[in-house]
């Protein structure tokens, strides 16, 4: 099997999630430089927003990055356009299927990473042509499906004939070895990069992360097919109150519009939408992404020379 940087021409197989309002030019720039594939998050932009984005990373780096299309953004015909105008190397893709661009992303030469929750979304990206799947395990930041990596890896990696890239719940090299194991290639992480000194969310926020214990996360909207994992705070217990009660999708935005920006941006850790995966737990410290990378790398090499050891 190859790993994800071989197939990627990167140093370690590693995609950075695609955070939208925090995964900017800059950032995907700094990941890649550190040896992640960097991803742009063009999220809610538009195409002019995504094209300085791309701009941005190109002058702060030469090494490979990608761009992450949300489908459901009106806007994404454009950006379709642009990312094969630009010659990305490749998109990831959310929130729906992106077989009308396949075509047109393969004349460009741009590989297709779909992120997906279940096996029978995996095959449909597949049959629409899909270089590779990202299988996203409820234990991810941000919107989320229900399996777990655990259970979603292995299943996924017997079901598709393409490689397959773990996300959701993976930290440090423990966890990595453990995707490795059930058959990824790689990982797209998150989180963990969120407490990097290069993240360019407030300062409140990554002190939010690093306080936060095991159980320090929650889903909220699953009632209204919207689930999204944040963390515990005032707007969180204050969106669940009001799902319990049998709140309407339209009356439970009013505590979540603009609540992404208000977390990234003005650091308000009581009404903001603290995006983060169950992983927050194990976070403890500020790092340089780089070595964030690099104690990842080595602690999953560490871990899984100790278990070739072992006789069964």
């Amino acid at each position: 099997m190859k790993l994800l940087n071989e197939i990627l021409n990167i140093k370690y197989p590693i995609i950075q999630g695609a955070m939208a309002n925090i995964a900017t030019g800059q950032f995907a720039a700094d990941c890649s430089n550190a040896g992640a594939l960097g991803i742009i998050a063009a999220g809610g932009w538009d195409a002019a927003k995504l094209e300085e984005e791309i701009h941005k990373a190109k002058k702060l780096t030469d090494k490979p990055f990608g761009v992450n299309l949300m489908l459901m953004n009106p806007h994404c015909d454009e950006m379709a356009e642009l990312v094969c105008r630009e010659k990305i190397s490749l998109v990831t893709t959310g929130a729906g299927n992106p077989g009308k661009y396949m075509d047109s992303f393969k004349e460009a030469g741009i590989k297709v990473f779909p992120v997906v929750a279940s096996v029978m979304l995996a095959k449909r990206m597949i049959e629409s042509g899909a270089d590779a799947i990202i299988a996203e395990g409820t234990e991810s930041g941000g919107h989320v499906g229900e399996m777990t990596t655990m259970t979603l890896v292995p299943q996924m990696v017997d079901a598709v004939d393409v490689p397959v890239i773990a996300a959701g719940g993976i930290a440090d090299g423990r966890q990595f070895a453990a995707a490795l194991s059930l058959g990824a290639c790689g990982a797209q992480i998150g989180t963990s990069l969120l407490v990097s000194n290069e993240c360019p969310i407030h300062e409140n926020y990554k002190k939010a992360i690093i306080e936060a214990k095991d159980n320090g996360t929650i889903v909220t909207g699953r009632s209204v097919n919207a689930p999204v994992r944040i963390l515990k705070n005032k707007m969180a217990r204050e969106y669940t109150r009001a799902e319990k009660s049998g709140a309407t999708r339209d009356e439970l935005e009013k505590y979540t519009l603009g609540s992404l920006r208000k977390a990234v941006f003005d650091g308000n850790v009581d009404e903001g939408s603290l995006m983060s995966g169950q992983v927050c737990g194990q976070l403890n410290e500020i790092k340089p992404l780089e070595t964030i990378l690099e104690d990842l790398m080595k602690e999953t090499k560490e871990r899984l020379n100790s278990l070739s050891s072992i006789a069964v």
